[in-house]
């Protein structure tokens, strides 16, 4: 098969504070092929939207090379579209009107805008709301005139970033659906696909292959062929097999660097914000039956109705608070975290207290400073202004609303939002 597209050791930065950089894309390689759906799996915040912009020409990497059907990407290309997660659709248009805007900037003549619009709205499954209005239009029917505007210009590739995620469950099954049977027929005016998503089953579904994203920065981390007949069968074993392999691969590496960042024990070590109901209610459900303390992750993500931005978040706090262990694809309770199951709410607060000191090094580190000051209190940016020597400012802000979350549930100490100030409510 050709090569459509070749991306080599690319790299992408953003400025941040004092002159240093933020490095989002570091020595990323993909390829897509002829007849290809490639998948790029990973949580939000990963880069992997970045990276559809470098390959739509509307950024330029700071290192590395891509290649569109063997020439260098310097700008917008000429035969690569994209569909959004957001619609982007122009509100004052109609269905018509949008679907045509594309082919309009090609300058072709009206004639065979109109007879290409209207063929690709007749595909996409919208024939007879031609003149209907965005506004008109439920989420699912506005994102099938996303794709009608994208196919409607002939694209050599497809870049879809996330395109099913604002839509319910049962719209993006039956687009997805649409989507596979057009292309397995052959019927899409397309030759190469690159889909964005942080759904394994949407990604194991839908991609021949699977691209894992690691975060801050980048990495492809493995190259996954689904060797699966379409239409997939999301019961079979086969389907099954594919979905916890992926689950395995993220998961340990995930597992590794956690690991890594409690051993350094640093209070710069960066957090995601997990509410502690969140991590009260994976600990409740795995305490239940039929887990009984342990789980696969598909199983757990699947009962729960988890995607890997929710699940993973949770389970690395659960296991940075000592309360769960996540191993293989699997995660399980630890002793601390069945008492946590078992206990009434005080019981739960001073479980989580002990383990916020123990091994979170930001919460001890400011109930040390308020322990230490005689006013017991101390404004934020005392903190903040430390994080954001290590990190950038919007993972500082995330960082410390997450101990400040967790440390009102321990009753660890307090933080006023209005005077930007923590403080002890009971000092000793």
């Amino acid at each position: 098969m050709t090569n459509l597209l070749e991306v080599q050791n690319v790299r992408r930065s953003f400025p941040r504070g004092g002159g240093e950089e933020l490095l989002v894309l570091d020595d990323v390689n993909l390829t897509l092929k002829e007849g290809e759906i490639v998948g790029l799996l990973g949580r939000s915040g990963s880069g992997k939207s970045t990276l559809l912009r470098l390959i739509a020409g509307l950024a330029r990497p700071q290192g590395g090379s891509l290649t569109y059907m063997g020439a260098p990407i310097e700008g917008p290309a000429q035969g690569v579209a994209m569909v959004f997660q957001g619609f982007a659709l122009f509100p004052w248009m109609t269905v018509l009107e949008n679907v045509q805007l594309g082919l309009e900037a090609l300058g072709l003549p009206q004639a065979e805008v109109r007879s290409r619009a209207l063929a690709a709205i007749d595909l996409i499954g919208l024939d007879g709301y031609e003149s209907a209005y965005p506004r008109e239009l439920s989420g699912g029917m506005r994102q099938r005139v996303g794709f009608a505007r994208a196919v409607v210009v002939h694209p050599n590739i497809l870049l879809m970033d996330e395109p099913f995620s604002a839509l319910d469950v049962l719209t993006a099954e039956n687009l997805r659906t649409d989507l596979i049977e057009l292309w397995g027929n052959r019927k899409l005016p397309i030759k190469g696909i690159i889909l964005v998503t942080h759904n394994i089953e949407e990604a194991v579904l839908m991609c021949d292959r699977v691209l894992l994203f690691s975060s801050s920065p980048a990495k492809v981390t493995a190259d996954i062929a689904i060797r699966l007949p379409q239409p997939r069968d999301r019961t079979s074993r086969e389907f099954e097999d594919y979905v916890d392999q992926i689950y395995v691969e993220m998961t340990a590496k995930r597992v590794e660097r956690m690991r890594q960042a409690i051993g350094a024990a640093a209070i710069e070590m960066p957090l995601s914000h997990v509410s502690p109901n969140q991590i009260s209610g994976l600990i409740e459900a795995l305490a239940a039956s039929p887990y009984n303390g342990k789980a696969d992750l598909p199983d757990i993500a699947y009962e729960q109705e988890l995607e890997v931005d929710e699940l993973f978040p949770v389970a690395e706090a659960m296991q940075l608070l000592r309360l769960a262990e996540v191993e293989g694809g699997d995660i399980k309770l630890t002793h601390m975290g069945k008492r946590f199951a078992d206990g009434e709410l005080n019981e739960r607060k001073e479980i989580f207290s002990r383990a916020l000191q123990s091994h979170v090094p930001l919460a001890a580190h400011i109930r040390k400073v308020l322990d230490e000051r005689k006013s017991h209190s101390a404004p934020k940016t005392r903190f903040l202004d430390e994080l954001e020597d290590h990190m950038a400012e919007d993972a500082a802000e995330e960082t410390l609303k997450t101990v400040v979350s967790w440390a009102r549930f321990g009753e660890l100490f307090s933080y006023n939002d209005d005077a930007a100030s923590f403080s002890l409510e009971n000092p000793t």
